[in-house]
């Protein structure tokens, strides 16, 4: 949603990203996943990604909830009279890249359960909890969703040594998560080529799937451009299905056409 709306024009908040547009822009963020629907997805995720409460401390805001109660409103609304599920997106508390933890452990809590709670209080249909690299709120999520039995997915970004920001490595990721009943693990936000790489190296049994960078160059870039066509990340994707993934998509710099040539590769299969 973000990296799209940036190709389109639109700056991002350096704290809230793009969901001041839930508020200022709707009629933007409706069309957005309307062209997602449009061009086959099964899944739109609500512009919630920088909704959380440690966002707005980080911008020096009060929290408003009514940032995400209209970013779930309009995702609502543009997926009336389909079948289409809506996840509902709770990012890191902090920066996706960041390895260093600037907030405390009481904060950290409350960030990810009222984000989360919000979401479901809100109708979502499950929460897509994305880019986690830091086992501290992996933990938090992974408790909080399973002692209040909200479906959810964890979707890690990692490094080229497959461990994530904190230092943990994928296999322990995996398994701890796994314990936790999640509807399904992901990966997202990393390059094509580091993805492979996982794929080679880390067996995850159960519902599993991704969404990868599509972006060119480095994905902190403020302005991310797409580096990936349609056509090439379909091929990628068509190469993956040999793992049997439960759900596929794609992330930074990416738009409603990489998405139409994914469903593509589904109506073949």
């Amino acid at each position: 949603m973000g990296s799209m709306l940036q190709q389109n024009g639109f700056t991002a908040h350096p704290d809230l990203w793009m969901s001041k547009l839930n508020l200022t822009n709707a009629n933007i963020i409706f069309n957005a996943h309307k062209s997602y629907i449009n061009a086959g997805a099964d899944i739109i995720t609500t512009n919630t990604f920088r909704t959380n409460p440690a966002a707005f401390e980080g911008a020096s805001y009060p929290f408003d909830s009514k940032y995400l109660r209209e970013a779930v409103r309009i995702a609502k609304d543009a997926s009336e009279n389909s079948k289409v599920i809506i996840a509902g997106s709770n990012p890191p508390a902090e920066d996706c890249y960041q390895k260093q933890r600037n907030i405390s452990d009481k904060l950290l809590k409350l960030n990810h359960s009222n984000h989360i709670d919000l979401l479901i209080d809100n109708g979502v249909d499950f929460i897509l909890n994305e880019t986690l690299s830091h086992f501290d709120e992996i933990k938090i999520i992974c408790e909080h969703c399973t002692r209040y039995n909200i479906p959810y997915i964890v979707s890690f970004y990692f490094d080229e040594n497959l461990t994530i920001l904190s230092g943990e490595h994928l296999n322990y990721i995996l398994k701890y998560s796994a314990d936790h009943n999640p509807l399904a693990i992901g990966f997202n936000c990393v390059a094509p080529i580091l993805f492979e790489k996982m794929l080679r190296n880390i067996t995850s049994s159960g519902n599993w799937g991704f969404y990868l960078n599509c972006g060119s160059g480095n994905p902190q870039d403020e302005n991310v451009k797409c580096g990936i066509s349609p056509i090439e990340y379909s091929g990628m994707v068509g190469e993956t299905f040999k793992y049997e993934p439960s759900f596929v998509g794609a992330c930074c710099g990416s738009n409603p056409n990489h998405i139409k040539e994914i469903k593509k590769l589904y109506e073949k299969d």
